[in-house]
């Protein structure tokens, strides 16, 4: 059903004679009045008796439970709508019991009475959960205040989001009943190096301290003729670095023009095989470095031949 529409009349005053709007007050253009409405009460919430709780502190409370029982960090305000009011009502914890009569086994009602052969509630009727004891009343408790040392005691681990990676973390566990806490460290290989000169000389195998360049016992500088444990020519096939060219060590040199390695032992004069460039004294010896392996050819062969085999398949 439709409501007629209100109209307003507003009736022009008789014009006596030409006016001036006032100074101080200015034009108002002509608008309809609002209605002011009181607010509506429903009848079901008359009769109410509790608190007006915002959904915002419900929703704090709960990612606050979560935090502290799961460790996660969680904002509500992406997640739900924190408008508005919730009605809630404080009521004691209650435990829900069922009774059953011993006469029919129908359960009883909220007044304790048989609805099948209205027996009233008796000591022989069934009680579900039984009525515990002062003795079990005791155990419980006990039982729940361990529970509660021991989450206390063996707290959860909480995951830090704000690393810094500038600081060092030290992972470590217990070692053996009165021994040191073990650290744990990364894989390493040890690498032994020995002196050349004093296993020519005395046949001692002196190894160097470290990272030291020298020899203990006979000051001898580290050099490419001093062996290393366990070796690997392949990566160095120059030299390990820090060594110095030693007598037995073949040189290489490099092309100053293009780059291109000349063959071992090379002298003065040798074409360069890339840019036909005559070794001399600009073309400086290779220092020990490390060197990527070349891919084997025969490798390489058989990669193609496969990947040929695919296409016509």
């Amino acid at each position: 059903m439709s409501m007629p529409a209100r109209t307003l009349e507003f009736a022009a005053a008789p014009a006596t004679g030409p006016t001036t709007p006032a100074a101080s007050q200015p034009y108002q253009p002509n608008s309809p009045p609002i209605e002011s409405t009181l607010p509506q009460v429903d009848d079901h919430q008359a009769g109410f008796d509790g608190e007006r709780v915002p959904r915002s502190q419900i929703y704090a409370e709960r990612a606050r439970h979560l935090s502290e029982r799961y460790g996660l960090e969680m904002n509500p305000h992406a997640w739900y709508q924190m408008e508005g009011h919730v009605l809630r009502v404080h009521k004691p914890v209650r435990m829900r019991v069922h009774r059953q009569c011993h006469q029919c086994g129908h359960e009883l009602n909220q007044s304790n009475t048989c609805d099948g052969c209205k027996h009233n509630f008796c000591r022989l009727c069934t009680r579900n959960p039984p009525k515990r004891t002062e003795a079990e009343n005791i155990i419980s408790r006990e039982r729940r205040d361990h529970i509660t040392k021991d989450r206390t005691a063996n707290a959860m681990i909480v995951p830090d989001w704000d690393c810094k990676p500038s600081e060092k973390v030290v992972l470590s566990k217990p070692g053996r009943p009165g021994g040191q806490e073990l650290v744990y460290k990364k894989v390493r290989q040890r690498v032994r190096r020995t002196c050349c000169q004093c296993l020519e000389a005395t046949g001692s195998e002196v190894t160097f301290q470290g990272g030291k360049l020298s020899c203990p016992q006979c000051d001898h500088a580290r050099c490419t003729d001093c062996p290393r444990d366990p070796p690997k020519k392949d990566k160095y096939p120059y030299g390990y670095p820090g060594d110095e060219f030693g007598a037995k060590s073949i040189p290489h040199y490099r092309c100053h023009e293009c780059n291109a390695k000349f063959p071992p032992g090379a002298a003065d004069g040798t074409e360069c095989i890339r840019c036909s460039h005559k070794k001399c004294d600009g073309c400086e010896r290779l220092r020990p470095h490390k060197v990527e392996p070349e891919a084997d050819p025969e490798v390489w062969r058989s990669v193609q031949e496969k990947l040929a085999a695919m296409e016509l398949s």
